[in-house]
């Protein structure tokens, strides 16, 4: 599976791989270019895929690499997202789900794509419906990445639970988290940012077969070090991912930096 961008580096922490590259696009590409072999392979043992993705200004190489691969049947893949604000107006273009309409759904077209809605009346039924749907569709791939404050899809420490019973929960955002999003340029104040949010679990993101973490920039750098290099705790979410056998976390060198 191999990529054609060769990594400057490539590290080892417990189960959890790391390959480094010298730029984001090549960091993009590479990852892309991995869970395209993985689909196309997965695709011929089995009749469908279902794979899960995240929505931040992070995974738009990864994105724009997967969505122009060839030779994928995404009529037999089945899409899920990971997370989606609450109480955010359904036109508006901060929805994960309109981030993903516009860079992965619409572009491939799976043949089934199944998303979160933060606006529904009852959002504890919103979280049972989508927590049946990956019991209905146990997860083979995950793409995913690591937040400024270490969280997983919106596990942020305060809320975060690797033995967490549910699958979908609804959670209160971290001000970091919240901020985040600011500095990405998604919102232009932190009073636009909604405070609550629905998740999948850390349980719910570690049962897929293959996990896929694409993080770039140097905001995520002090977050990555202590992924990598911390405790395996709550504190820091994303730690967790060295427990898990099949992972692959994709940087660029400024990600890289304090490793």
């Amino acid at each position: 599976m191999n990529s054609g961008v060769k990594p400057i580096n490539q590290l080892t922490f417990e189960h959890l791989g790391v390959e480094i590259y010298a730029t984001r696009k090549e960091m993009g590409v590479a990852a892309g270019k991995m869970v395209a072999a993985r689909l196309k392979d997965l695709l011929q043992k089995q009749q469908h895929v279902t794979i899960i993705f995240a929505a931040a200004p992070s995974q738009n190489e990864f994105l724009e690499t997967l969505a122009g691969e060839p030779g994928i049947d995404w009529q037999r893949v089945i899409a899920l997202h990971m997370d989606e604000y609450v109480g955010l107006a359904a036109d508006s273009p901060q929805l994960f789900r309109k981030y993903l309409e516009d860079h992965i759904i619409n572009l491939v077209h799976p043949g089934e794509a199944y998303f979160l809605d933060g606006n529904v009346e009852s959002l504890e039924e919103e979280c049972a419906r989508y927590a049946r749907l990956l019991v209905e569709h146990p997860v083979d791939i995950v793409c995913c990445g690591i937040g400024e404050n270490g969280h997983l899809a919106f596990n942020d420490p305060p809320v975060a639970d690797f033995l967490d019973p549910k699958l979908v929960k609804i959670v209160e955002l971290d001000e970091k988290c919240r901020q985040q999003q600011v500095n990405d340029g998604c919102f232009s104040s932190l009073s636009q940012v909604p405070t609550q949010a629905l998740t999948l679990t850390i349980p719910a993101l570690l049962s897929g077969r293959y996990l896929y973490c694409i993080v770039p920039g140097s905001t995520k750098a002090a977050a990555v070090r202590d992924s990598v290099k911390g405790p395996v705790s709550t504190s820091c979410p994303a730690s967790v991912l060295r427990r898990h056998p099949r992972t692959v976390l994709y940087l660029d060198g400024d990600a890289a930096a304090l490793l």
